[in-house]
This record gives structure tokens, sequence and C-alpha cells, in this order.
């Protein structure tokens, strides 16, 4: 690998960056600390710092040379609401707090790019480094946009990079077009009449209603889409009722659907709303959806795609650049994708060997309770990002 060797040597910096942010994890738009730490950083480094940015929000921004040419670089800032089941020296110091998806790590390589860059200058143009808060849910991307990130900031490409566990450490993935789905949530009230549970024939049981619904709701991905279009109707919640022998008068379903397209998307919330309006009257209940669309389908730029693949060809050997599988999994850089031209990349955060002696049990996925951050990504990820813009810059 053609790593940079100034960023190798001080490895050992960042990895104590990295676990410092790990031990004090925030949520979305609360990650003041964070943020503070971030924005005292880059300003060491010498860089033009802007807080604030959609309230928790930071930009560096580094300019070099005479050049006109911009690109924007962004890592995450936020944690999740979980109880971190590891007990190393670094976990979690705040109760029901963590970094499980890796955005201490995220927010590392890219804290050490802008160091490396900073310090070399050997660059024409100007790099704006990202950190955003509230990808988590909390839709942090758009509201960075809302708030005139790319007006204040203007960027010609911006390029957004995650962590994989399971891909071997050194290795990429990355594809054109869809890479990740979007994310939508629903919500689904069915009102029947209650009755005893003796006497079932009194009421009208919107348990009963459910189970058929959501056997109905599947008939969507079977039946309905084309069987190449990919797509994901999950429902995760089913509440109804307090007591056993009594039959409730209403119930609420709750879930998820992930698809590529907008077009698929259309077709799925057009189905759900004809089938809850037109099942539970059958059973003589009636039904009301709430359909929220949050995230959109994350969608890379064939020319930037083809851009980032040549850069990391070129340092990490065309053997360790794969094609990532999409998957449904959600990711809000593609806000910033749906109105700059871009690519988003995979890190191999390799097979969990990393993990120090007192990590909890288990596979070391995103979002599980015993995952951490492979620290031997440091130098890979921070290595490419500077190789990405200064390549961009010198194109």
């Amino acid at each position: 690998m053609k790593l940079i060797d100034d960023i190798i040597a001080r490895q050992d910096e960042f990895r104590q960056i990295r676990r410092d942010i790990h031990a004090h994890p925030e949520l979305g738009y609360q990650e003041n600390r964070t943020a503070e730490r971030v924005a005292g950083l880059l300003r060491d480094y010498g860089l033009e710092v802007h807080t604030g940015i959609a309230r928790t929000g930071v930009v560096g921004t580094l300019r070099a040379g005479t050049g006109k040419r911009t690109v924007g670089l962004r890592a995450d800032l936020d944690a999740l609401p979980l109880q971190e089941a590891n007990r190393f020296a670094h976990h979690s110091q705040h109760a029901g707090r963590m970094h499980a998806c890796g955005h201490d790590g995220h927010t590392a390589m890219l804290l050490a790019a802008a160091r490396e860059m900073a310090a070399s200058r050997d660059f024409d143009g100007v790099v704006h480094f990202i950190f955003q808060p509230a990808e988590e849910g909390g839709a942090g991307g758009k509201a960075m946009i809302d708030d005139g990130l790319f007006e204040r900031f203007p960027c010609e490409a911006v390029f957004g990079m995650h962590n994989w566990p399971g891909m071997r450490v050194g290795q990429f993935g990355v594809r054109a077009g869809p890479m990740l789905a979007s994310s939508s949530e629903f919500e689904i009230e069915i009102l029947g009449r209650g009755s005893h549970a003796a006497l079932p024939h009194n009421g009208v049981d919107p348990v009963l209603v459910a189970s058929h619904l959501v056997q109905a709701l599947q008939s969507i991905v079977s039946r309905n889409k084309k069987p190449i279009d990919a797509a994901v109707v999950s429902v995760t919640q089913i509440h109804s009722g307090d007591a056993f022998n009594v039959i409730a008068d209403q119930a609420v379903l709750r879930g998820t659907v992930r698809t590529f397209t907008y077009e698929v998307l259309d077709l799925v919330e057009d189905r759900m709303r004809a089938i809850v309006a037109q099942l539970p009257p059958a059973f003589g209940a009636t039904g009301s959806l709430k359909f929220e669309r949050n995230y959109p389908p994350l969608i890379n730029h064939v020319a930037e795609t083809d851009f980032c693949r040549k850069v990391l060809t070129d340092m990490v050997g065309a053997d360790n650049v794969l094609d990532f599988e999409p998957t449904m999994g959600g990711e809000d850089f593609a806000f910033m994708l749906q109105v700059k031209a871009g690519c988003y990349v995979m890190i191999g955060n390799g097979d969990g060997t990393h993990r120090d002696i007192d990590h909890g049990a288990g596979p070391c996925m995103l979002h599980n309770a015993s995952y951490d951050f492979n620290d031997d990504l440091l130098p890979i990820g921070a290595s490419y990002w500077v190789r990405l813009a200064r390549a961009w810059l010198a194109r």
C-alpha cells in the first residue's frame, strides 16, 4: 500500500484522539464536546474553522496556491443510543450511548488528513473538511445543506467514507449507482371494537386484522414489484392490548421500507396505502397509514466513482478495490449526493481480531454493543483522503 509516511508516523496520536471520542459519545445534534474537540484541532493545524452549522456541525477550510478548484470531504460525528458491552479502557463513559458505527474513526481519519494537508500544503485549490452531526436518523446532512453548507463552502464534488466490518483491512469497496437504500418508516393504526376475549363475536379483533395485514404487505414485494427490483418491507412492531382476557379496540404496527429507486418506493407506498384502506373494512375495522420518507437512496455518480476507483487502485492495488454489493442500510450522505456530484466508499474494518482483551462477546458488526473501530484503518483512510483531494485538485 502506498500510504503517507507522516500519517503513519502519527498513527498513535490519532489513535488517542479516536479513543477519546469513543469514550465520550454524543447523540445527534448534541455533539458539543466532539465538535469543540474537532474545531480546536483544526485551528491548531492552521485551518479556517466554522462551527455551529446545523447546530453542531464543523467545517474546516484549507487553501493553498492560487487554484480555484474545490472539493469537500465528509465525516460524521454522532453516536448511537446503545449500551456498550466493551470494558476496555476507552469504553463509553456515558450509559446508553456508544460509538457503535465507527463515526469516531471516521472523524479521526479526516482530522489526520486535514493535519497532513495543512502541514504539506502541496496542492493547489480549496479543501473543505466537513464534520457532520446527526447521521444516525437525524438527517444531519440535509440539515447542513439547508443551513447553507454548499453556498458557504462551494464544492465541485463531495466524497464520503464508511468502515465495513468483514472486509479485510487494506481493502475498499466501491460501486457506481445505487449503493445504499432509501430509508422510510411507517405506522399503521387499526381500529376495531373491543370485547371480552371469551366472546369474540361481540367485537372486531384488531390483532386478527393486523396478522392478515402483515401477510398482505409482503405481497407488495412478492407480487407487485418487478422481481429484478429490490425492496424490503419489514413490520418490526405490533402493539395491542394490556390484558390476556380482553380483545383491544386498537392495534398499531410499525416498520421500515427500503428501496434503491424512487420508482419502487412510490410503488410500495401506493400499494401500502391501498391495502391499509381496503383490507381492514373486510373484517369490520378501519385502518390508517402514516408513511415518512427519511433518507433517500445513496447513489454514487459514475465519473466521480471512476475517479475514486483510480485513486484507490493506485494506493492499494486493483485486487484490493472490490465491487461493493449494495446493501439495504441507509446513510444520509445520500442528501449531499443529491445536490453535488461525488462518491461514497467503504473501507475494510477487518474481521474483529483487532479487538482488545476486554472486548465484549459477539461479532464486530455495525450497531453492535461489542463493536469497536479498527485503529489500523487510521493511516489507510487518512492517506486515501489526502491522495483523493490532491488528485482532484490537480485534474
